[in-house]
């Protein structure tokens, strides 16, 4: 298993998991790595399940195909919510629950705060009127002592109401606001006119040949790479990037490019030295303090970053290694499968950074939202280790 492609350790787990017959199916992130035809099958599987069936999952179009119902851990709100009907209704549903959850505080804050300027406006008339029956008491108008009493009475009356109008108010908490990540993919000077080439590439594995392969990636092309399992994708990134040894023909960087790079193993920061230390590594020009912000803006916070990087969770990798691409100008990004174990609000918000992003891209994904999503100006297909451009 560990000399698997982390595709095909999927496939191997989805192949078990078709196989066996229980009465309760709990699956975590079953999408991850699988291609194409394995989400097929995996939907399949799922919809055609008569037992419960419990699944956690940030692939979008996954969940919209499969689920009848939405358990929602809403952090923010400290709070566990249940959505009736698919993954597209809780959607819709929980827009309107969220608009409806500030209209009833805005209400609530706009009618407390009228009541409490009336009852200091009330406060205030009834101490002016106290002050001038101090001031006019040595007269001899008994008439106008009287009436300035009750008028002072009367509006101590109505202060006192006032509050007791307050007091009954059913009060409506203030919804927390959401932690947002607000992410920007940081650019360096353009590279040169040609980023990447393979001439006559080939690699070797036992009986998988990759190759040969005559492929060049010019600046600012945006590259979806697609494929099954097994395939070679990452073979072909390893071999673009001049990180794998080739058993015949060569590849070349161009001048001027620096890779930005998520991985599929999410290897990047995996070892024993604590999160803050290997980040810092990375970006030496930056200051500690410097460092703790910016990763406390990608929800990596003081209980994470001195943790040895190792025992991260792959999704707390993942936004550390986003982070580093913040930090870090690049002009030739590589993004192998990104949007496994991030979660829907991180999804929402790389897709958006890539629309803005002007350099190199080249991204591997099966996320089929993101492949509609994220404009890209070629589409390579690589199948039994051969490379194709659509």
């Amino acid at each position: 298993m560990t000399s698997l492609s982390g595709g095909q350790a999927a496939r191997a787990g989805l192949a078990s998991l078709l196989l066996s017959r229980y009465d309760v199916f709990l699956l975590d992130e079953p999408t991850n790595d699988l291609d194409l035809d394995g989400l097929d099958r995996l939907e399949k599987f799922v919809k055609g399940l008569r037992a419960g069936t419990v699944v956690v999952s940030h692939d979008r179009e996954f969940l919209a195909r499969t689920v009848t119902k939405v358990v929602e851990l809403d952090l923010a709100q400290q709070q566990v919510n249940t959505y009736g009907g698919g993954y597209e209704a809780y959607l819709e549903e929980r827009e309107v629950s969220r608009r409806h959850a500030r209209e009833e505080y805005d209400e609530f804050a706009d009618k407390k705060s009228s009541l409490e300027a009336r009852g200091q406006m009330q406060r205030s008339w009834m101490d002016q009127g106290v002050k001038n029956a101090r001031r006019k008491a040595t007269d001899n108008d008994k008439i106008g002592r009287k009436f300035r009493s009750e008028a002072s009475e009367k509006q101590a009356a109505k202060a006192r109401q006032t509050q007791r109008m307050i007091e009954r108010l059913d009060v409506v908490e203030e919804p927390r606001k959401e932690w947002e990540l607000k992410m920007e993919i940081a650019a360096a000077p353009r590279s040169g006119a040609v980023v990447a080439t393979l001439r006559g590439a080939e690699v070797r594995r036992g009986d998988f040949t990759f190759g040969p392969v005559d492929l060049q990636i010019d600046w600012a092309d945006r590259v979806a790479i697609t494929g099954a399992n097994g395939s070679g994708k990452s073979t072909l990134l390893a071999a673009l990037l001049g990180r794998l040894p080739l058993d015949a023909g060569n590849a070349a960087l161009g001048p001027g490019v620096v890779v930005g790079e998520v991985d599929q193993a999410r290897g990047l920061f995996f070892g024993e030295e604590p999160l803050m230390d290997a980040f810092a590594a990375s970006v030496p020009d930056l200051e500690p303090a410097d460092v703790r912000t910016l990763l406390a803006k990608f929800g990596l916070k003081a209980a994470h970053v001195l943790r040895p990087a190792a025992t991260l969770s792959p999704g707390e990798r993942t936004r550390a290694a986003l982070a580093l691409l913040q930090a870090r100008g690049v002009n030739l990004l590589v993004l192998d499968e990104p949007t496994n174990h991030l979660d829907l609000p991180a999804i929402e918000q790389l897709e958006s950074a890539l629309s803005s992003y002007n350099g190199t891209l080249l991204l591997v994904t099966h996320d089929r939202r993101m492949l509609n999503a994220v404009s890209t100006t070629r589409r390579i297909e690589v199948a039994d280790g051969r490379v194709t451009e659509a």
